[in-house]
């Protein structure tokens, strides 16, 4: 058995996308945090924040990371995972963390092509540009900090994944390694 994934990044950056393709390339279980707990809540992330506000969102956040970690499990998080300390700390010891890094016109390039409307309401109410840019900001260095190992998201998904095998056959260390 090997040790859960976590794809980390913030919105756009194909946590999903490059989950589900390991999972299926590598024959493990696939789990998206935000899909599982909107199925808990029966609610969707607009309505979790609506009804319980962003501190009630974060800590079934931190619950679903907890419950759905498993071996031979890829975990595809919420672009917000990293904001709270236990979580940080949780994936790194319990998994390997893969960042995947796109620039801020890659990433609201995706999130215009594939809009969720009503599924995750806006962070700072500004352009989607502005705010890809602001939260990256501010998240950026947890990413950094979090990840064992940042792979280049604006990439093919062949590329991202042939990089994603690379890095999980090398032995796990404290180290940051950057592909690209």
């Amino acid at each position: 058995m090997t040790q859960p994934v976590f794809f980390i990044g913030p919105r756009g950056c194909g946590k999903t996308t490059v989950g589900q393709a390991l999972a299926r390339e590598q024959n493990w279980d696939f789990v998206d945090t935000d899909h599982w707990l909107q199925e808990r809540a029966q609610m969707n992330v607009a309505a979790i924040v609506e009804k319980e506000g962003w501190e009630g969102f974060r800590a079934r956040e931190t619950q679903a990371l907890q419950s759905v970690a498993a071996p031979s499990t890829v975990v595809a998080t919420g672009g917000g995972m990293v904001l709270a300390d236990v979580n940080r700390h949780f994936m790194r010891e319990a998994g390997r963390v893969i960042y995947l890094r796109a620039p801020v016109s890659v990433l609201a390039a995706r999130l215009e092509a594939f809009p969720e409307e009503g599924q995750r309401p806006a962070l700072t109410g500004k352009p989607l540009g502005e705010e890809i840019r602001d939260v990256l900001a501010e998240r950026e260095a947890l990413y950094s900090e979090t990840a064992h190992y940042i792979i280049d998201a604006a990439q093919p998904l062949e590329r991202i994944i042939a990089d994603v095998l690379a890095v999980l056959s090398t032995p796990a260390s404290s180290g940051l390694r950057l592909y690209s």
